[in-house]
């Protein structure tokens, strides 16, 4: 089915045009519900999760019924950008997009929410049966898949989909790990450091001892860990009371991931008690919490399962090869998952994301939708 490439191209650039960084996705979300209407939707839900993160709106879940007697499946994207994203205008040369000025693009994730519109007009347009199908269009994605984290899912009545968000293009992503983040607060003890230092007991070195000790980095081919931030400490004639500092661990085995960061809080505790006071002046003891918070659970398809090879079978219908590999970032498939919604992530063009140099070509987002509609339509997938 030929896409109206040029339709396409339109409407990705009206979306980028629409500010939406997150939790301020008000503006594309009513825009977004008004071409679902009129392309037909059976049903659009804007659900309540922006009590929960702060958004202008909720989560969108939009069915179409479909004429097939298949399983319905999903399309997942997500509806805010990061940062800058203020005024973005969208710049073409040819068939490529970028941002023209110095805001990012915002094909991450427009150009999958593009993709998505264009295939939906083409099955109206021509009345091409299909099977049902969901779209599920998050907010707040970029600041820790809270849309998602939010999102009730037995508002989903398909068990399986695609997470349409990763860079490159002809990808998919079966793999990714689980993440734990963790906050070390290390308490000492405060007093000036010219007149009674002894007095006191540093957080911060005590933080340094620990962290010249802990897995740091690349632990293993499947296992990172990183200390991203440290704060405390109040001024140069103090000897600093408390220090915090955030970090985290992934791993695409649970158990690895388990182990690492039992292994982070242990240095951190053991650190604490090993502490002595040699001038016996000190007005009090240290102390150290270890709060740890699953982020995001692990990502785990097999080639075997049926999601997998529907994606297979509809890219073989169209004449596309795809790759299969393994992500180091979590997603909102990541979160979908961890539902129980079986989740694959193909990959929509865009690149350089995150970055005012971000772009996208036209023709991988005309590949995409025809991937989108091989998917809704051909009965062997």
């Amino acid at each position: 089915m030929a896409v109206n490439r040029e339709r396409l191209a339109a409407n990705f650039t009206e979306l980028c045009e629409i500010d939406s960084p997150s939790r301020h996705e008000g503006r594309i979300s009513q825009r977004l519900q008004a071409i679902f209407r009129e392309l037909g939707a059976t049903e659009i839900i804007e659900d309540d999760s922006a009590a929960r993160t702060g958004s202008e709106c909720g989560n969108l879940i939009v069915r179409f019924a479909g004429d097939l007697d298949l399983a319905p499946i999903f399309f997942s994207c997500h509806m805010d950008t990061v940062q800058p994203a203020e005024g973005v205008r969208v710049k073409r040369i040819g068939d490529l997009f970028t941002s023209a000025g110095d805001t990012v693009l915002g094909s991450d994730d427009k150009s999958g929410i593009a993709a998505c519109i264009e295939a939906m007009r083409r099955l109206r347009e021509t009345g091409r049966p299909h099977r049902p199908v969901e779209l599920i269009i998050t907010t707040c994605e970029e600041i820790g898949l809270i849309g998602a984290k939010a999102l009730d899912p037995t508002l989903v009545h398909a068990r399986e989909g695609y997470a349409l968000d990763s860079s490159g293009f002809a990808r998919v992503i079966t793999h990714a790990p689980a993440a734990n983040r963790l906050t070390i607060t290390m308490h000492g003890v405060a007093a000036h450091a010219g007149l009674h230092p002894e007095w006191g007991v540093s957080a911060l070195i005590l933080a340094a001892r620990a962290l010249a000790r802990v897995p740091s980095g690349r632990i293993d081919e499947e296992t990172t860990t990183n200390f991203g931030t440290i704060s405390g400490g109040t001024a140069s004639n103090i000897v600093p009371e408390k220090v915090v500092i955030e970090a985290e661990a992934r791993s695409h085995s649970v158990e690895k991931l388990e182990r690492v960061t039992t292994e982070i809080g242990e240095i951190f505790t053991a650190t604490v008690a090993g502490w002595t006071d040699p001038s016996g002046k000190s007005q009090g003891k240290p102390s150290v919490n270890v709060e740890v918070r699953q982020d995001f659970p692990v990502m785990r398809l097999e080639r075997e399962e049926p999601v997998i090879r529907r994606v297979e079978a509809a890219a073989r219908a169209i004449g596309m090869e795809l790759s299969y590999e393994k992500a180091g970032g979590g997603s909102d498939a990541n979160i979908f998952n961890g539902y129980g919604l079986a989740t694959a992530i193909i990959a929509t063009g865009m690149s350089q994301v995150h970055t005012t140099d971000e772009r996208v070509e036209l023709q991988d987002m005309v590949d995409l939708t025809r991937l989108l509609i091989a998917l809704l339509t051909e009965e062997s997938c």
